[in-house]
């Protein structure tokens, strides 16, 4: 009887694991050409798995070629020819399966060449050799300017554009905040949450603290030990939750009442649909406690490694003289022209488009999961705003033995209970996270052939 250590990685079924392991004894020679594999069931049984992850290695290795199956015998060893020398440099890693569907998210939209292109070259008429000179620390302050204005239209913030500071990315501001607010402070993230903070935070040698949250948010009372409070109140990921003004006004009382801060990550907010956004807490902050942040990294692109945040005074002021040393982080050559695009209009004219076409594809997606034949067994929650909705099951299954049937059909899906930092509550349960940034027309096309599949 074949006898393997699974390894359960974070995104990466059982059965591909357990794939893996049976195609690379055939590779080896281990498993013989002509030898008869375990049945489904012995195998499983064996392993302590369901019958469903040695139904999906099987169905690979078959697709593959690496076995064969005869009716009512049984799955045999395909003869195959010794694989070649490996090759004297390096391999390079495999690309991504482009057949499966993806549905984690992460992808671009549609990017604005044609307009960014010509701004560019623009750019470089207009200033030359200038644009190898150094900039101020925060970032070029045209660009501060656009962002306090789009900020004031667009979120009802005033902001002063001396108090905005420019990086590559959140990454970099979230270590710049851990070295300005102090390492020995204590810093709770949302739980369930978005997994990369936390590991931020504690390889940064800071306390960590995962918060448990409600229907309604964080909950204030669970953060009497905390110091900093890092939330994403316009659309919470991964539950979908928008948080109300009541609980807004809730924790900027906690904050107020010490030595407190919170940080605002306002990552997704401009994509809303069927109602206006509410005032981001900033606007609502008035004791200085609130650090807001953004990024153009999921309204333009991944790629576009360029965020920001809005430090109150005081803390802007504690920057400069604890942290001024730092120099700006993103090229001059983007920052002149994300300003230009902003300044006029051109931001604004694509997230107007962007927002009809995620609303589009959201609504298209809904249409098909209410007439797919999983329409019995699902309901659809939190689908207003963001980019992301979750897909509740009628099921006694478990989380991981549905997330690999989704994966077994083709489609790459995770749970909810898999954000959670510790065990997920009950309710948490046969919830998946439906991202659809990536998702194309194409793809939802073959997205409703899947679903037949999987049911199936």
């Amino acid at each position: 009887m074949l006898t393997y250590q699974l390894k359960k990685a974070p995104g990466v079924p059982l059965y591909e694991s357990l794939y893996q392991c049976i195609r690379a004894d055939i590779l080896s020679g281990r498993l013989a050409p002509g030898q008869k594999l375990p049945s489904k069931r012995a195998l499983a049984a064996n392993l302590e798995v369901s019958k469903i992850t040695v139904e999906g290695a099987y169905a690979q290795l078959l697709s593959e070629g690496f076995i064969t199956a005869r009716e009512k015998v049984g799955y045999f060893v395909e003869a195959l020819e010794a694989p070649p020398s490996p090759p004297s440099i390096p391999a390079q890693p495999e690309p991504e399966d482009s057949d499966y569907i993806d549905l984690t998210g992460g992808g671009p939209g549609k990017f604005p060449f044609s307009v960014w292109s010509r701004l560019q070259r623009e750019v470089m008429l207009d200033y030359g050799e200038s644009l190898l000179r150094p900039l101020p620390n925060q970032g070029y302050a045209p660009l501060r300017r656009a962002i306090a204005a789009h900020l004031g239209a667009f979120r009802g913030m005033n902001v002063a554009p001396e108090n905005i500071l420019i990086g590559a990315g959140t990454d970099f501001l979230y270590n710049l905040l851990i070295q300005l607010l102090g390492r020995d402070k204590i810093y709770a993230v949302e739980d369930p949450g978005y997994g990369k903070i936390l590991k931020i935070y504690a390889a940064s040698g800071a306390g960590c603290l995962a918060a448990p949250m409600d229907s309604l948010g964080v909950m204030p009372e669970t953060l009497e030990n905390a110091h900093v409070l890092h939330i994403s109140p316009s659309h919470h990921f991964p539950t979908g939750q928008v948080m109300p003004t009541q609980r807004r006004l809730e924790l900027l009382n906690w904050a107020a009442r010490g030595d407190r801060w919170i940080i605002e990550d306002d990552y997704d907010s401009e994509f809303r649909f069927d109602a206006r956004p509410l005032p981001a807490l900033q606007s609502l902050d008035r004791a200085g406690r609130v650090i807001y942040m953004n990024t153009f990294s999921k309204s333009l692109a991944p790629s576009i490694r360029i965020s920001y945040m809005v430090l109150p005074p005081a803390l802007m002021a504690r920057f400069q003289e604890k942290l001024g040393f730092y120099g700006c982080t993103v090229p001059s050559f983007e920052q002149y022209t994300l300003e230009r695009f902003l300044s006029r209009g051109h931001f604004e004219k694509h997230i107007n488009r962007m927002r009809k076409l995620y609303k589009n594809r959201r609504n298209r997606l809904v249409e098909l999961l209410n007439s797919s034949p999983i329409s019995d067994k699902i309901t659809i929650l939190e689908k207003d705003a963001g980019l992301h909705f979750l897909l509740r099951f009628d099921t006694e299954e478990s989380d991981e033995t549905l997330t690999e049937r989704f994966w077994a059909a083709g489609i790459k899906i995770q749970p909810l209970s898999a954000y959670y930092h510790g065990p997920a509550p009950e309710e948490a349960n046969h919830c998946l996270i439906v991202n659809y940034d990536r998702l194309s027309d194409e793809n939802l096309e073959k997205l409703e052939r899947r679903l037949e599949l999987l049911v199936r």
